[in-house]
């Protein structure tokens, strides 16, 4: 919990000296998580496309139920954006939907993502109105605690997730099933720490928007960066199940988000039994 203190004080401070709002910095920042996208990489150099395709397919369906979930749970938060916002969000992971449907993610379409990540993440953070509480803000060093506090938080992900894909490596799960859950979840499990920090200090449209710029930074630019690197081969357990999961989990926090400002315990219990049924049944198609 440390560096997402350390990782938001940060943001606040260099959104100040930067003069921009702490939404649309977030929302442009937050998604660039080395780990994750060297996760894809790697994983795909491998030979295992479906685990690769996990780290931003899992990771965006994670994001969007787990985290936006247990953290409403933990410390609920107001988030009052234009609905915008949320419709540039739930159109995010289309582009990948349509390019994946010949089972393949070509560097050609890598391309694509990529192009496609700063149109929606400009459009997102344009749409977005910065509505902050008055708060004192340490001004000096402001991007050097946001570098401090990323680097420990990715520190963490990046130790737990060597982990736990070593304990799950032993039980022989297939590689769709490893990427999108085990290693997807134990990767942005510090993601959640980075929601409830702005969240219980009254900055709910920084928390939200952290969630929200993940996603799309995973379904567009990670997808899109990756497939440049090498090309993506998708199986069927991708197409069939974590594709659409992580297109219909980002359309429903956008639609939950839109429809309820106050995202709260009820809401966060919904969206975590969603991921759970959605664990359940890739469990049960592995």
């Amino acid at each position: 919990m440390g560096g997402a203190e350390l990782f938001f004080d940060g943001i606040l401070a260099a959104a100040q000296r930067l003069g921009v709002s702490a939404f649309v910095l977030t929302v442009v920042v937050s998604g660039f998580e080395v780990e994750n996208l060297a996760a894809g990489i790697a994983t795909n150099a491998k030979g295992l496309p479906d685990a690769a395709a996990g780290t931003f397919l899992g990771g965006a369906t994670f994001l969007a139920l787990a985290v936006a979930g247990l953290a409403a749970l933990i410390a609920p938060y107001r988030a009052q954006l234009p609905r915008r916002v949320y419709v540039w969000t739930a159109l995010s992971p289309l582009p990948l939907l349509a390019l994946a449907l010949d089972r393949t993610i070509s560097r050609l379409d890598g391309g694509l993502l990529a192009a496609w990540s700063i149109v929606a993440l400009v459009a997102i953070a344009r749409s977005g109105v910065a509505r902050e509480p008055l708060e004192s803000r340490r001004r000096r060093f402001g991007v050097a605690r946001l570098l401090a506090g990323l680097g420990l938080l990715t520190a963490g992900g990046e130790l737990l997730g060597e982990g736990i894909r070593r304990v799950v490596d032993g039980f022989g799960a297939s590689e769709a099933l490893i990427g999108n859950t085990a290693v997807a979840a134990s990767v942005e499990a510090e993601e959640v720490a980075r929601v409830v920090a702005p969240g219980r200090r009254g900055f709910g449209d920084v928390a939200l928007g952290s969630v929200l710029g993940t996603i799309v930074h995973f379904v567009a630019f990670n997808a899109g960066l990756i497939a440049l690197v090498r090309p993506l081969e998708l199986g069927d357990e991708t197409l069939h199940l974590h594709l659409p999961a992580a297109v219909a989990a980002t359309a429903l926090l956008a639609l939950v988000a839109a429809a309820r400002p106050v995202l709260g315990r009820l809401e966060g219990g919904g969206l975590l039994a969603c991921y759970a049924a959605y664990v359940t049944a890739a469990v049960w198609i592995a």
